[in-house]
């Protein structure tokens, strides 16, 4: 799926996780295969709220980490964000110099239906990802999952809001294909806001 960040830093880019997660395991490479548990969505989500994102507005600089062509690394980031439309929309406009890289997620209440979607527009095509990630916040995190297809087989793509504190939060990514039982982590964001 192009609108998920796993393929925002170049075509081909094989992703793992971080080395730093306790309860991760390694292969044999080094690289890190799986993160267990992995939040999964609840069967009823708790009703999104304007505000919800309200956490993530201000001035951050951001630790990267993950693995491409089976090397581990590591670059900064740095991001801007603005709660806008009285809390139910969240615009983030993510700056990576080291990678030439920018884009924007963008967060946004269906207020009728109280769900987040949390989309991404890759700043090279400009392209809104649609139907976006849905979601809500479940005990202090934001757990977001897309159920899709690659390569004619299902696959589940998720992204988790959590460690979230007045100065500090983390975003991190992983895919499952087996239904959610196991996930393979492949991208994790600390943020630190600017004081």
């Amino acid at each position: 799926m192009d609108n998920n960040r796993r393929a925002v830093l170049g075509g081909g880019v094989a992703m793992g996780a971080s080395a730093f997660l306790p309860s991760c395991a390694t292969s044999q490479q080094g690289a890190l295969m799986q993160f267990d548990p992995y939040p999964s969505a609840p069967a009823t989500r708790t009703p999104g709220r304007p505000g919800d994102f309200d956490f993530l507005t201000g001035e951050w600089r951001i630790h990267n980490r993950m693995i491409a062509d089976g090397a581990w690394i590591e670059f900064p980031g740095e991001a801007t964000v603005h709660a806008i439309l009285a809390g139910i929309c969240s615009v983030e406009e993510l700056r990576i110099p080291a990678r030439n890289f920018s884009g924007m997620g963008l967060r946004l209440l269906d207020v009728e239906n109280q769900i987040w979607s949390d989309h991404w527009v890759n700043a090279r095509s400009g392209v809104v990802g649609v139907p976006g990630q849905l979601g809500s916040f479940e005990h202090g995190a934001g757990i977001f999952v897309t159920d899709a297809e690659e390569n004619g087989q299902p696959v589940k793509y998720g992204g988790v809001w959590d460690n979230i504190t007045p100065t500090s939060c983390r975003w991190r990514q992983a895919s499952s294909r087996d239904g959610g039982v196991t996930w393979d982590q492949n991208w994790i964001m600390n943020w630190t806001r600017v004081a």
